[in-house]
């Protein structure tokens, strides 16, 4: 009889865990420091982030909670990830493409920022070691006006080849300068692919036009791209706008005026607009 009911009672006590660990399984409740990914097209490649955000709750949060002159996982919970898919500069100094730890040593006056090898530290600074390190810059905060309640780490001032990646929190902001050098590989490429083929001519004379190259180039190239697709207002407003940087107000506000004729058929109101601009522009000069 005995052994019956205790036989019984691991049963109730089997079925009770496992109730238990059913409910536990399926209770989600918010994370305190919830994380974020985000990621951001940049040179030729792209920049992501994989943090936790922490949020001041009236706290004294640099100084305090977070001290000064000590290694900080810069955000919560595990490693701060950063990875670039193509080599970059990280305030002047060369970074290979990968996946790497974000740590920093905030101070009143200027904190240093390291980029760490070892992903498995998972946050825990204890056990941080400089020969892991890929590099330390050092840089200076700087003080905000508005409270940010939860720490934020985005990228900023992006461009086709400088951001800003920027640390804040409180009324802190710490910014990063990022470059990457892209210009002699999308020069190679342009060479290689204009003489290849006719289909890249308008990229070629776009990028010469927005990076200050051969402008004379840029208008051989555009013509031919008109060549290839003649009612393509968009082409020939970049023309109009190549010949206006050369200088030649004349041959560019006739571009523009086939650019409204062009644009009118197509029925694209904006690029009529921008041609009636350069109209302007170029008899107010």
């Amino acid at each position: 009889m005995k052994k019956k009911q205790l036989i019984k009672l691991a049963s109730v006590l089997m079925l009770s865990v496992s109730t238990f660990s059913t409910y536990a399984q399926t209770l989600k409740v918010p994370a305190p420091s919830p994380n974020q990914t985000l990621k951001q097209s940049f040179g030729l490649g792209d920049i992501s982030l994989d943090y936790s955000r922490p949020t001041v709750k009236g706290r004294v949060i640099f100084g305090d909670l977070v001290p000064y002159g000590k290694i900080w996982r810069t955000g919560a919970n595990g490693t701060t990830k950063i990875t670039f898919s193509d080599d970059v500069k990280f305030e002047g100094k060369d970074v290979k493409a990968g996946t790497y730890g974000l740590y920093t040593i905030p101070g009143q006056e200027s904190w240093t920022i390291m980029l760490y090898n070892d992903l498995t530290l998972s946050g825990n600074v204890a056990n941080y070691k400089t020969e892991n390190e890929v590099l330390r810059v050092t840089v200076r905060p700087k003080s905000i006006e508005n409270k940010v309640e939860s720490f934020t780490i985005g990228l900023a001032k992006v461009m086709p080849t400088s951001a800003t990646l920027e640390l804040t929190w409180d009324r802190t902001r710490v910014p990063i300068k990022i470059t990457t050098d892209i210009d002699s590989r999308i020069m190679k490429n342009i060479d290689a692919t204009v003489n290849a083929d006719t289909r890249p001519y308008f990229q070629a004379a776009n990028y010469y036009y927005d990076n200050g190259k051969d402008l004379n180039q840029a208008k051989q190239w555009v013509l031919k791209a008109m060549e290839q697709n003649p009612k393509a207002f968009y082409i020939k407003m970049l023309q109009a706008k190549i010949e206006m940087k050369m200088g030649d107000k004349v041959a560019a506000v006739a571009s523009a005026e086939q650019v409204i004729v062009l644009a009118k058929e197509a029925k694209n109101d904006d690029y009529v607009l921008l041609a009636q601009k350069l109209i302007s522009s170029a008899n107010a000069k």
